[in-house]
């Protein structure tokens, strides 16, 4: 398939997938018609319907942090795709390390896997012949990555922000104001005009959130 002048270089589609409905997103390269799936928790199914739909080559699977709902059986796709795995930071080793453990406890498959590539801050991935920005969100999870495409001004932020709201920190090595820091420091220089699509609910905008997020908003954090 030729790109178009018209056509955007990059495409996104979201599949919400665990009983937790978790927003795994197909990520593709219009010109090569190359993707790659971020957070493919589960639903396997699911996931093969959507390359089956969008015709789009999978070359590899990326995760943001190592939840089960995000990464549950990812390592089981890339075992069935043929597939590297890329993400997240090694911080999250030790939850990838009890995946098992987590999903006979949320009642999602989870198996263990060895990422191909640890990410660090300032790195790249690349999904075709996009090139994503790698930036280290600690505060959700230790090893929370989120993924930047500058050219559209989109990100993919996993548990770090939603709409009207921010990921938790309540689990073992979360950190408020590591989670605070990452949103204000990391984040927002990005530009206001950045859409993400959050770990789970509905998109928004860095902007949106600075005027309205109950968490992180200008107003709220003063």
């Amino acid at each position: 398939m030729t790109q178009t002048s018209a056509e955007p270089p990059m495409k996104v589609a979201i599949i919400p997938v665990t009983p937790l409905q978790q927003n795994c997103t197909l990520v593709w390269c219009t010109k090569t018609m190359k993707g790659a799936f971020i957070d493919a928790g589960g639903d396997l199914d699911k996931l093969k319907l959507a390359i089956e739909r969008s015709g789009v080559t999978i070359e590899k699977l990326l995760v943001t942090h190592g939840h089960i709902d995000h990464c549950g059986m990812t390592g089981i796709l890339a075992k069935e795709l043929g597939v590297p795995i890329e993400g997240p930071h090694e911080a999250d080793r030790f939850w990838i390390a009890q995946l098992k453990e987590d999903g006979q406890r949320w009642g999602i498959q989870g198996e263990v896997f060895e990422p191909d590539r640890w990410l660090t801050d300032g790195e790249t991935v690349t999904v075709g012949d996009l090139v994503l920005e790698v930036i280290h969100c600690p505060g959700h999870t230790p090893g929370h990555v989120i993924f930047y495409h500058a050219p559209s001004h989109f990100a993919i932020v996993g548990d770090v922000l939603f709409q009207g709201s921010i990921g938790r920190t309540d689990f073992p090595l979360g950190n408020h104001q590591d989670l605070i820091d990452s949103i204000t420091q990391k984040l927002w220089p990005l530009g206001n005009d950045v859409t993400f699509v959050p770990g789970h609910g509905p998109n928004s905008t860095f902007g949106r959130e600075r005027q309205t997020n109950a968490f992180v908003s200008d107003y709220a954090l003063g």
